[in-house]
């Protein structure tokens, strides 16, 4: 009876802490880069090697979110030095430059290695923001893209941002 009490009370505590995870933790380049994204985004690629890839889609609760896709990634590729780093940020904007109806918005002027801009993907327009650090002779980019409206409203928008700048200061630190 005491031992049926006790699996019981064991189950309850493990059912408890899955219910209470905010969020979920992810290591990348050999424990060098980590960050914890909300425990609703659903990990959708992982490329492992040079470059090291983790693309997570964000849920978006509205119609719309049937032609459309949230989602965050995050590549560290391994650079030899800053005149590398700055070669491989120089890629990312020239790519982003090549989107189609790409617009760049203004950033912080704190933030030199931060880019927003907006651009056509799939018929709709998204707002993106990538983030580059040089660290420990990796090039690390943080890269955001939402639909620049979504039937989900503003307070989605914002709880994406938000959450994506809590990964960049993580990425940051």
């Amino acid at each position: 009876m005491r031992f049926m009490r006790n699996m019981s009370v064991i189950a309850l505590l493990a059912v408890a802490s899955i219910a209470v995870a905010h969020a979920d933790d992810v290591t990348m380049a050999s424990g060098s880069v980590h960050f914890s994204t909300p425990s609703n985004w659903v990990g959708i690629m992982q490329v492992d090697g040079d470059p090291e890839v983790r693309v997570f889609q964000v849920p978006d609760p509205s119609p719309s979110a049937s032609s459309t896709l949230a989602r965050v990634s995050v590549t560290v590729k391994q650079v030899a030095n800053m005149e590398d780093f700055n070669q491989y940020v120089s890629n990312g904007v020239a790519k982003a430059k090549s989107l189609k109806n790409y617009q760049a918005s203004t950033k912080s002027q704190d933030d030199q290695n931060s880019f927003v801009y907006t651009a056509d993907e799939t018929g709709a327009s998204y707002t993106y923001v990538e983030r580059y650090w040089f660290r420990d002779g990796r090039a690390i980019q943080l890269r955001c893209a939402r639909p620049t409206t979504s039937q989900a409203g503003q307070t989605w928008a914002a709880s994406f941002d938000k959450n994506c700048s809590q990964i960049a200061s993580t990425l940051n630190s």
